[in-house]
């Protein structure tokens, strides 16, 4: 065998028992029977698939340990799906491999299948409470990124003063939270789709008190309300960047359309409020 090609095959094969004690580790600490036996599931097919590669390479490896405390760590902080998702979304740089040894050994045409399709579909099987209610986070995370960016470019150019740029976006977004989070808590209430309407208004609440504290903290920490400003754009961009990759990731869906419409959209709406602000202060004269 071509040493390049035999490099990417213990590759493959490292990375098979690599996810096979990943799998394991998961499924010790996973509550719900039925995800555990999913996981073991999973496992004891990773295990078949690198017992496969082993035959072709006729060497043996170890399953890379970093890599476990990665995605073991990943799963227990955001949770099994994105975890698990995230770690199958990187089986797509094996396949050229796969297609290459499944001509001269016929039994990688069953692992071959397996990565292409099996693994996803028991990896859908795997329900979480927050995925349920993922909607209710983007809802509050989207609605402050676009209201408190626009109220802090505006109150930035009304009113030029940090302490009371920070006191009304602080007011504002406090109350924006207590009405979103009952906005949210009618709307599952009278859809009855399932989902307590107490947990959809905390999520929302919640995700969008964070939102305001991440985008408010540059104006009590910096000297300079324009460079609080830009920070605050810079948050927004980041927390848009990641609830979209974990929305992207977790429910398996296009993520740079999503990314640059709510960027674009939180970018458009400071702006013009950064108008409005100039404005009103040039048209009241406020200098406080």
């Amino acid at each position: 065998m071509d040493q390049s090609v035999l490099q990417k095959v213990l590759a493959a094969q490292r990375n098979e028992l690599t996810e096979a004690v990943i799998y394991k580790q998961l499924a010790a600490i996973v509550k719900p029977v039925a995800h555990r036996d999913i996981l073991l599931r999973i496992a004891s097919e990773e295990e078949a698939h690198a017992f496969i590669l082993k035959g072709i390479t006729g060497r043996e490896v170890s399953a890379d340990l970093e890599r476990v405390r990665w995605f073991v760590t990943i799963s227990r902080i955001f949770g099994l799906n994105f975890g698990l998702r995230l770690m199958e979304n990187q089986e797509g740089m094996a396949q050229d491999i796969y297609e290459i040894l499944k001509k001269e050994h016929p039994a990688i045409e069953r692992l071959f299948h397996d990565e292409q399709t099996h693994e996803k579909e028991l990896l859908d099987m795997v329900d979480e409470e927050r995925l349920k209610y993922v909607g209710a986070v983007v809802l509050g995370l989207n609605d402050a990124l676009v209201e408190l960016v626009g109220v802090l470019a505006g109150l930035t150019l009304a009113l030029q003063n940090m302490k009371l740029i920070v006191v009304a976006g602080l007011i504002t977004g406090i109350a924006a939270s207590l009405s979103m989070a009952v906005a949210a808590y009618l709307a599952v209430r009278q859809d009855d789709d399932g989902k307590d309407p107490l947990k959809s208004a905390l999520y929302t609440g919640v995700a969008y008190i964070v939102t305001v504290a991440l985008l408010i903290w540059p104006y009590l920490v910096m000297s300079n309300m324009y460079v609080a400003l830009t920070i605050a754009i810079l948050d927004a961009i980041l927390i848009i960047w990641f609830a979209t990759f974990y929305i992207a990731v977790a429910k398996n869906v296009s993520f740079w359309k999503r990314f640059a419409e709510m960027t674009i959209l939180s970018v458009i709406v400071a702006a013009l409020n950064f108008g409005v602000g100039l404005m009103v202060h040039h048209v009241f004269g406020i200098n406080v």
